[in-house]
Protein backbone atom coordinates (compact mmCIF):
# COMPACT_ATOMS: atom_id res chain seq x y z
CA UNK A 1 0.00 0.00 0.00
CA UNK A 2 2.27 2.72 -1.24
CA UNK A 3 0.34 7.00 -1.29
CA UNK A 4 0.81 9.86 -2.30
CA UNK A 5 -0.33 13.21 -1.01
CA UNK A 6 -3.04 14.90 -2.50
CA UNK A 7 -4.31 18.48 -3.34
CA UNK A 8 -7.57 20.06 -4.18
CA UNK A 9 -10.54 20.15 -1.79
CA UNK A 10 -13.91 21.65 -3.41
CA UNK A 11 -15.61 18.89 -4.68
CA UNK A 12 -15.04 17.00 -1.15
CA UNK A 13 -18.24 19.00 0.58
CA UNK A 14 -20.79 17.11 -1.89
CA UNK A 15 -18.98 14.02 -1.24
CA UNK A 16 -19.32 14.07 2.32
CA UNK A 17 -22.79 14.87 1.41
CA UNK A 18 -23.50 11.52 -1.03
CA UNK A 19 -21.52 9.54 2.17
CA UNK A 20 -23.80 10.55 5.01
CA UNK A 21 -26.73 9.26 2.85
CA UNK A 22 -25.22 6.13 1.28
CA UNK A 23 -23.69 4.76 4.90
CA UNK A 24 -25.59 6.09 7.55
CA UNK A 25 -26.75 3.10 9.35
CA UNK A 26 -24.35 0.31 11.52
CA UNK A 27 -21.91 -1.86 9.75
CA UNK A 28 -23.00 -4.96 11.86
CA UNK A 29 -25.86 -6.57 12.52
CA UNK A 30 -27.56 -5.21 15.55
CA UNK A 31 -24.80 -2.48 16.46
CA UNK A 32 -26.31 1.00 17.33
CA UNK A 33 -25.54 4.39 14.85
CA UNK A 34 -22.88 5.72 16.63
CA UNK A 35 -20.93 8.49 16.22
CA UNK A 36 -17.97 10.51 16.92
CA UNK A 37 -14.08 10.38 16.16
CA UNK A 38 -12.62 6.89 14.88
CA UNK A 39 -8.95 5.86 13.78
CA UNK A 40 -7.98 4.12 10.21
CA UNK A 41 -4.86 1.43 10.78
CA UNK A 42 -3.04 0.85 7.73
CA UNK A 43 0.09 -0.03 6.32
CA UNK A 44 3.27 2.70 6.46
CA UNK A 45 1.71 6.15 4.67
CA UNK A 46 5.41 5.88 2.58
CA UNK A 47 4.25 9.00 -0.02
CA UNK A 48 2.28 11.09 2.11
CA UNK A 49 -1.21 10.72 0.02
CA UNK A 50 -4.00 9.33 2.95
CA UNK A 51 -3.05 11.75 4.99
CA UNK A 52 -4.37 15.06 3.12
CA UNK A 53 -7.69 12.76 2.84
CA UNK A 54 -8.06 12.25 6.22
CA UNK A 55 -7.37 15.79 6.72
CA UNK A 56 -9.97 16.92 4.08
CA UNK A 57 -12.77 14.87 6.04
CA UNK A 58 -11.56 16.37 9.42
CA UNK A 59 -12.18 19.54 8.30
CA UNK A 60 -15.80 19.47 7.57
CA UNK A 61 -16.71 16.74 10.58
CA UNK A 62 -14.64 17.99 13.77
CA UNK A 63 -17.14 15.90 15.70
CA UNK A 64 -15.97 12.85 13.68
CA UNK A 65 -11.91 13.30 13.36
CA UNK A 66 -10.38 10.47 11.92
CA UNK A 67 -6.86 9.38 13.52
CA UNK A 68 -4.40 8.10 10.67
CA UNK A 69 -2.34 4.95 12.90
CA UNK A 70 0.61 4.28 10.72
CA UNK A 71 1.91 0.81 10.76
CA UNK A 72 4.70 -0.85 9.50
CA UNK A 73 5.71 -0.94 5.71
CA UNK A 74 5.57 -4.58 5.21
CA UNK A 75 2.57 -6.46 4.70
CA UNK A 76 4.04 -9.27 7.36
CA UNK A 77 4.44 -6.66 10.11
CA UNK A 78 1.17 -4.53 9.17
CA UNK A 79 -0.83 -7.83 9.76
CA UNK A 80 1.26 -8.96 12.91
CA UNK A 81 0.26 -5.65 14.70
CA UNK A 82 -3.15 -5.78 13.52
CA UNK A 83 -3.54 -9.22 14.59
CA UNK A 84 -2.38 -8.34 18.18
CA UNK A 85 -4.04 -5.27 18.68
CA UNK A 86 -7.77 -7.17 17.48
CA UNK A 87 -6.55 -10.32 19.97
CA UNK A 88 -6.13 -7.97 22.81
CA UNK A 89 -9.27 -6.90 22.61
CA UNK A 90 -8.14 -3.18 23.21
CA UNK A 91 -10.15 -1.51 20.26
CA UNK A 92 -6.87 1.07 19.01
CA UNK A 93 -8.17 0.81 15.62
CA UNK A 94 -12.06 1.14 14.09
CA UNK A 95 -11.26 0.85 10.23
CA UNK A 96 -8.49 -1.04 9.05
CA UNK A 97 -6.79 -0.92 5.45
CA UNK A 98 -6.17 -4.76 5.39
CA UNK A 99 -4.67 -6.74 2.26
CA UNK A 100 -7.52 -8.70 0.48
CA UNK A 101 -6.13 -11.85 1.39
CA UNK A 102 -6.80 -11.02 4.86
CA UNK A 103 -10.64 -10.87 4.91
CA UNK A 104 -11.09 -14.25 5.39
CA UNK A 105 -9.12 -15.01 8.34
CA UNK A 106 -10.40 -11.74 10.30
CA UNK A 107 -13.84 -12.46 9.43
CA UNK A 108 -13.64 -15.73 10.51
CA UNK A 109 -11.88 -15.07 13.87
CA UNK A 110 -14.79 -12.32 14.29
CA UNK A 111 -12.30 -9.53 14.47
CA UNK A 112 -14.19 -7.38 12.07
CA UNK A 113 -18.02 -6.54 11.70
CA UNK A 114 -20.22 -7.83 8.70
CA UNK A 115 -21.19 -4.90 6.11
CA UNK A 116 -24.62 -4.11 4.78
CA UNK A 117 -23.98 -4.75 1.12
CA UNK A 118 -26.86 -2.04 -0.25
CA UNK A 119 -24.84 0.75 1.28
CA UNK A 120 -21.81 0.74 -0.66
CA UNK A 121 -21.42 1.07 -4.42
CA UNK A 122 -20.45 -2.20 -4.57
CA UNK A 123 -22.24 -2.48 -8.79
CA UNK A 124 -19.58 0.12 -9.79
CA UNK A 125 -16.54 -2.14 -8.50
CA UNK A 126 -14.49 -4.07 -11.04
CA UNK A 127 -16.31 -7.68 -10.57
CA UNK A 128 -13.24 -9.86 -9.01
CA UNK A 129 -12.51 -7.26 -6.28
CA UNK A 130 -15.82 -7.63 -4.72
CA UNK A 131 -15.25 -10.89 -4.05
CA UNK A 132 -12.43 -10.37 -2.30
CA UNK A 133 -14.68 -8.81 0.29
CA UNK A 134 -16.77 -12.08 1.11
CA UNK A 135 -16.61 -14.47 3.92
CA UNK A 136 -18.97 -17.38 4.07
CA UNK A 137 -22.00 -15.08 1.82
CA UNK A 138 -21.78 -11.94 3.60
CA UNK A 139 -19.83 -8.90 2.89
CA UNK A 140 -17.12 -8.22 5.40
CA UNK A 141 -15.31 -5.21 3.97
CA UNK A 142 -15.58 -2.76 0.97
CA UNK A 143 -12.90 -2.52 -1.64
CA UNK A 144 -10.34 0.72 -1.68
CA UNK A 145 -8.09 -0.12 -4.09
CA UNK A 146 -7.07 -3.43 -6.13
CA UNK A 147 -3.74 -4.81 -7.83
CA UNK A 148 -3.18 -7.21 -10.27
CA UNK A 149 0.53 -8.77 -11.36
CA UNK A 150 1.64 -7.68 -14.90
CA UNK A 151 4.29 -7.87 -16.93
CA UNK A 152 7.45 -5.55 -17.48
CA UNK A 153 9.45 -5.68 -20.42
CA UNK A 154 12.42 -3.40 -22.26
CA UNK A 155 10.25 -2.13 -25.16
CA UNK A 156 13.80 -0.99 -26.91
CA UNK A 157 15.56 -4.49 -26.85
CA UNK A 158 12.44 -6.61 -27.66
CA UNK A 159 12.13 -3.61 -31.03
CA UNK A 160 15.53 -4.35 -31.55
CA UNK A 161 15.75 -7.69 -31.81
CA UNK A 162 11.98 -7.15 -34.10
CA UNK A 163 10.09 -9.57 -31.19
CA UNK A 164 6.52 -8.59 -29.24
CA UNK A 165 6.28 -8.67 -25.95
CA UNK A 166 5.63 -12.72 -24.62
CA UNK A 167 2.03 -14.25 -24.58
CA UNK A 168 3.06 -17.13 -23.39
CA UNK A 169 5.44 -18.92 -21.31
CA UNK A 170 7.69 -20.33 -24.19
CA UNK A 171 8.02 -17.13 -25.40
CA UNK A 172 9.15 -15.45 -22.31
CA UNK A 173 11.44 -18.65 -21.75
CA UNK A 174 12.97 -18.21 -25.21
CA UNK A 175 13.42 -14.14 -24.85
CA UNK A 176 14.36 -14.27 -21.34
CA UNK A 177 17.55 -17.31 -22.36
CA UNK A 178 18.20 -15.45 -25.39
CA UNK A 179 18.10 -11.99 -26.04
CA UNK A 180 18.62 -10.92 -22.63
CA UNK A 181 22.34 -12.16 -22.64
CA UNK A 182 23.12 -10.41 -25.90
CA UNK A 183 22.32 -6.73 -23.88
CA UNK A 184 23.95 -7.71 -20.94
CA UNK A 185 20.79 -8.50 -18.86
CA UNK A 186 19.19 -10.40 -16.61
CA UNK A 187 16.10 -12.62 -18.11
CA UNK A 188 12.80 -12.75 -15.60
CA UNK A 189 12.25 -11.50 -11.95
CA UNK A 190 10.03 -11.83 -9.59
CA UNK A 191 9.42 -11.65 -5.79
CA UNK A 192 11.21 -14.68 -4.94
CA UNK A 193 11.91 -14.00 -1.27
CA UNK A 194 10.18 -15.91 1.27
CA UNK A 195 7.32 -14.10 1.97
CA UNK A 196 4.27 -13.03 1.31
CA UNK A 197 5.45 -12.27 -2.47
CA UNK A 198 6.65 -15.42 -2.90
CA UNK A 199 3.34 -16.95 -2.69
CA UNK A 200 2.02 -14.74 -4.79
CA UNK A 201 3.86 -15.46 -7.71
CA UNK A 202 3.57 -19.51 -6.83
CA UNK A 203 -0.27 -18.91 -7.12
CA UNK A 204 0.19 -16.95 -10.25
CA UNK A 205 2.09 -19.63 -11.72
CA UNK A 206 0.23 -22.63 -10.30
CA UNK A 207 -3.20 -20.73 -11.39
CA UNK A 208 -1.82 -19.99 -14.67
CA UNK A 209 -1.30 -23.76 -15.62
CA UNK A 210 -4.85 -24.58 -14.45
CA UNK A 211 -3.80 -25.76 -11.05
CA UNK A 212 -5.09 -25.34 -7.43
CA UNK A 213 -3.58 -24.47 -4.04
CA UNK A 214 -3.76 -28.00 -2.66
CA UNK A 215 -5.94 -28.31 0.21
CA UNK A 216 -6.43 -24.56 0.65
CA UNK A 217 -8.02 -24.83 4.85
CA UNK A 218 -11.68 -23.50 4.83
CA UNK A 219 -13.32 -24.04 1.48
CA UNK A 220 -9.82 -22.69 -0.33
CA UNK A 221 -9.02 -24.53 -3.61
CA UNK A 222 -9.82 -27.98 -2.05
CA UNK A 223 -7.87 -30.91 -1.18
CA UNK A 224 -6.89 -31.95 -4.88
CA UNK A 225 -3.87 -29.99 -5.40
CA UNK A 226 -1.06 -32.40 -6.42
CA UNK A 227 -2.23 -32.56 -10.23
CA UNK A 228 -0.46 -32.65 -13.50
CA UNK A 229 -1.32 -28.37 -13.58
CA UNK A 230 -0.32 -27.68 -10.57
CA UNK A 231 2.97 -29.15 -10.93
CA UNK A 232 3.43 -27.99 -14.44
CA UNK A 233 2.99 -23.83 -12.54
CA UNK A 234 5.92 -24.86 -9.77
CA UNK A 235 8.16 -26.18 -12.41
CA UNK A 236 7.48 -23.33 -14.87
CA UNK A 237 9.60 -21.03 -11.69
CA UNK A 238 11.89 -23.99 -10.68
CA UNK A 239 12.90 -24.68 -14.40
CA UNK A 240 13.82 -20.79 -14.40
CA UNK A 241 16.20 -20.93 -11.75
CA UNK A 242 17.93 -24.39 -12.85
CA UNK A 243 17.96 -22.84 -16.64
CA UNK A 244 19.60 -19.55 -15.61
CA UNK A 245 16.83 -17.24 -17.68
CA UNK A 246 15.85 -16.28 -13.66
CA UNK A 247 18.40 -14.54 -12.26
CA UNK A 248 19.49 -16.58 -9.00
CA UNK A 249 19.92 -12.57 -7.24
CA UNK A 250 16.20 -12.93 -7.75
CA UNK A 251 15.64 -15.09 -5.07
CA UNK A 252 16.66 -12.51 -2.68
CA UNK A 253 13.77 -10.01 -4.19
CA UNK A 254 10.70 -8.26 -2.62
CA UNK A 255 8.86 -5.73 -4.84
CA UNK A 256 11.32 -2.88 -3.99
CA UNK A 257 14.15 -5.12 -4.43
CA UNK A 258 12.61 -5.94 -7.95
CA UNK A 259 11.52 -2.90 -9.37
CA UNK A 260 15.36 -1.54 -8.71
CA UNK A 261 16.87 -4.03 -10.85
CA UNK A 262 14.54 -3.22 -13.59
CA UNK A 263 14.72 0.38 -13.40
CA UNK A 264 17.91 0.91 -13.01
CA UNK A 265 18.29 -1.99 -16.28
CA UNK A 266 19.26 -5.44 -15.16
CA UNK A 267 16.49 -6.96 -16.54
CA UNK A 268 14.44 -7.69 -19.85
CA UNK A 269 11.36 -8.71 -18.10
CA UNK A 270 9.66 -8.32 -14.29
CA UNK A 271 6.73 -9.43 -12.94
CA UNK A 272 5.20 -6.99 -10.11
CA UNK A 273 2.23 -4.89 -9.04
CA UNK A 274 1.47 -1.34 -11.04
CA UNK A 275 3.14 0.98 -8.57
CA UNK A 276 6.25 0.18 -10.49
CA UNK A 277 5.10 1.98 -13.25
CA UNK A 278 5.26 5.41 -12.19
CA UNK A 279 8.85 4.72 -10.66
CA UNK A 280 10.00 3.25 -13.68
CA UNK A 281 9.14 6.16 -16.19
CA UNK A 282 10.38 9.07 -13.39
CA UNK A 283 12.92 10.96 -13.28
CA UNK A 284 16.63 9.26 -12.96
CA UNK A 285 15.21 5.89 -14.02
CA UNK A 286 17.49 3.85 -16.76
CA UNK A 287 14.50 2.77 -18.24
CA UNK A 288 12.12 5.62 -18.49
CA UNK A 289 10.50 5.95 -22.07
CA UNK A 290 11.58 2.14 -23.00
CA UNK A 291 9.72 0.03 -21.46
CA UNK A 292 6.20 -1.29 -20.83
CA UNK A 293 3.91 -3.65 -19.34
CA UNK A 294 0.91 -6.38 -20.66
CA UNK A 295 -0.80 -9.18 -18.81
CA UNK A 296 0.99 -12.12 -17.39
CA UNK A 297 2.17 -14.63 -19.75
CA UNK A 298 0.83 -18.48 -19.11
CA UNK A 299 1.52 -21.31 -20.93
CA UNK A 300 -0.80 -21.40 -24.18
CA UNK A 301 -1.82 -17.89 -23.49
CA UNK A 302 -2.70 -14.96 -20.71
CA UNK A 303 -1.79 -16.22 -17.53
CA UNK A 304 -3.71 -15.56 -14.54
CA UNK A 305 -2.79 -13.22 -11.40
CA UNK A 306 -3.93 -13.25 -8.07
CA UNK A 307 -5.94 -9.57 -6.69
CA UNK A 308 -4.08 -7.96 -5.01
CA UNK A 309 -5.36 -4.49 -3.18
CA UNK A 310 -6.70 -3.64 -0.21
CA UNK A 311 -10.18 -3.52 1.57
CA UNK A 312 -11.48 -1.57 4.24
CA UNK A 313 -13.30 -3.55 7.44
CA UNK A 314 -14.52 -2.27 10.19
CA UNK A 315 -13.92 -3.39 13.60
CA UNK A 316 -16.20 -5.34 15.74
CA UNK A 317 -15.09 -3.20 18.78
CA UNK A 318 -15.28 -0.21 16.58
CA UNK A 319 -16.30 2.37 19.52
CA UNK A 320 -18.34 4.59 16.32
CA UNK A 321 -18.94 2.21 13.93
CA UNK A 322 -21.75 4.30 11.63
CA UNK A 323 -18.82 7.35 11.67
CA UNK A 324 -16.48 4.10 10.40
CA UNK A 325 -18.62 3.31 7.58
CA UNK A 326 -19.42 6.42 6.35
CA UNK A 327 -15.74 6.94 6.65
CA UNK A 328 -15.32 3.78 4.06
CA UNK A 329 -18.29 5.22 1.39
CA UNK A 330 -16.47 8.28 1.35
CA UNK A 331 -12.83 6.61 0.62
CA UNK A 332 -14.64 4.69 -2.04
CA UNK A 333 -16.54 7.56 -3.64
CA UNK A 334 -15.60 8.18 -7.22
CA UNK A 335 -13.69 11.65 -6.49
CA UNK A 336 -11.59 10.06 -4.36
CA UNK A 337 -10.92 7.11 -6.38
CA UNK A 338 -10.32 9.17 -8.92
CA UNK A 339 -7.56 10.96 -6.94
CA UNK A 340 -6.35 7.51 -5.67
CA UNK A 341 -5.35 6.92 -8.87
CA UNK A 342 -4.25 10.34 -9.63
CA UNK A 343 -2.86 11.29 -6.56
CA UNK A 344 -1.07 8.00 -5.37
CA UNK A 345 -0.57 6.06 -8.67
CA UNK A 346 -2.86 2.90 -6.53
CA UNK A 347 -5.47 1.31 -8.85
CA UNK A 348 -8.58 1.97 -8.12
CA UNK A 349 -11.67 -0.24 -7.61
CA UNK A 350 -14.27 1.70 -9.94
CA UNK A 351 -14.31 0.18 -13.38
CA UNK A 352 -15.55 3.27 -14.88
CA UNK A 353 -12.32 5.09 -14.19
CA UNK A 354 -10.25 2.50 -16.49
CA UNK A 355 -12.32 4.00 -19.17
CA UNK A 356 -11.80 6.88 -18.88
CA UNK A 357 -9.64 8.44 -21.55
CA UNK A 358 -7.86 11.45 -20.04
CA UNK A 359 -6.77 8.55 -17.50
CA UNK A 360 -5.94 6.20 -19.98
CA UNK A 361 -3.73 9.31 -21.80
CA UNK A 362 -2.07 9.37 -18.41
CA UNK A 363 -1.71 5.94 -17.60
CA UNK A 364 -0.98 4.38 -20.31
CA UNK A 365 -0.93 1.10 -18.61
CA UNK A 366 -4.82 0.74 -18.05
CA UNK A 367 -5.98 -1.18 -20.47
CA UNK A 368 -3.78 -4.01 -19.64
CA UNK A 369 -4.16 -3.57 -15.69
CA UNK A 370 -8.28 -3.79 -16.35
CA UNK A 371 -7.60 -7.09 -18.49
CA UNK A 372 -5.04 -8.25 -15.97
CA UNK A 373 -7.75 -7.84 -13.07
CA UNK A 374 -10.75 -8.91 -14.67
CA UNK A 375 -9.13 -12.42 -15.24
CA UNK A 376 -7.65 -12.34 -11.97
CA UNK A 377 -8.48 -14.45 -9.01
CA UNK A 378 -8.19 -14.25 -5.27
CA UNK A 379 -5.93 -15.94 -3.08
CA UNK A 380 -7.28 -18.93 -1.30
CA UNK A 381 -9.81 -18.04 0.90
CA UNK A 382 -8.97 -19.57 4.20
CA UNK A 383 -9.40 -18.65 7.96
CA UNK A 384 -5.50 -19.35 8.60
CA UNK A 385 -4.32 -17.82 5.72
CA UNK A 386 -1.75 -16.63 7.05
CA UNK A 387 -0.35 -20.49 7.75
CA UNK A 388 -1.30 -21.47 4.13
CA UNK A 389 0.58 -18.77 2.76
CA UNK A 390 3.96 -19.41 4.85
CA UNK A 391 3.73 -23.12 4.14
CA UNK A 392 3.59 -21.99 0.18
CA UNK A 393 6.50 -19.87 1.05
CA UNK A 394 8.78 -22.56 2.81
CA UNK A 395 7.86 -25.44 0.07
CA UNK A 396 8.36 -23.33 -2.90
CA UNK A 397 11.68 -21.54 -1.26
CA UNK A 398 13.32 -24.87 -1.47
CA UNK A 399 12.01 -25.59 -5.08
CA UNK A 400 14.09 -22.52 -6.23
CA UNK A 401 16.95 -23.42 -4.04
CA UNK A 402 17.23 -26.75 -5.87
CA UNK A 403 16.76 -28.58 -2.65
CA UNK A 404 13.20 -30.26 -3.59
CA UNK A 405 11.81 -31.16 -7.23
CA UNK A 406 8.65 -29.79 -7.94
CA UNK A 407 6.66 -33.23 -7.71
CA UNK A 408 8.06 -33.95 -4.37
CA UNK A 409 7.65 -30.37 -3.40
CA UNK A 410 4.04 -30.61 -4.34
CA UNK A 411 3.61 -34.04 -2.27
CA UNK A 412 4.66 -32.18 0.28
CA UNK A 413 2.96 -28.78 -0.27
CA UNK A 414 -0.70 -31.00 -0.36
CA UNK A 415 0.57 -32.89 2.58
CA UNK A 416 0.92 -30.35 4.34
CA UNK A 417 -2.10 -27.77 3.78
CA UNK A 418 -4.35 -31.07 3.80
CA UNK A 419 -3.43 -31.19 7.46
CA UNK A 420 -3.88 -27.51 7.99
CA UNK A 421 -7.53 -27.70 6.51
CA UNK A 422 -8.61 -30.86 9.05
CA UNK A 423 -7.39 -28.95 12.17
Amino acid sequence: MRWMRAAGRGFLAAVLILTASVASAAPGEGRGDGRGPVTLATAGDLTGYLKPLLDDWNVRRPGEKVTLVELPDSADETRAQMVTDLRSGEGRFDVLNIDVAWTSEFAAAGWIAPLEARRFPLGDLLPPVVDTATYGGKLYAVPYVTNAGMLFYRSDVLAAEGERPPRTWAELERQSAEIAPRHGLGGYAGQFLPYEGLTVNTVEAVYSAGGTVPGAAGGGDGAAGDTAATRAGVDFLARGVRDGWIPREALTYTEEESRQAFQDGRLLFLRNWPYAWAAAAGAGSEVAGRFGAVPLPGPDGPGTSVLGGSNLAVSERARHPGTAAELIAYLTSEPVQRRVLTEGALPPVRAALYEDAGLVRRFPYLPALRESVLAARPRPKSPRYGQVSLVVQAVMHDVLAQRQTPEAAVRRMTAELEALAAR
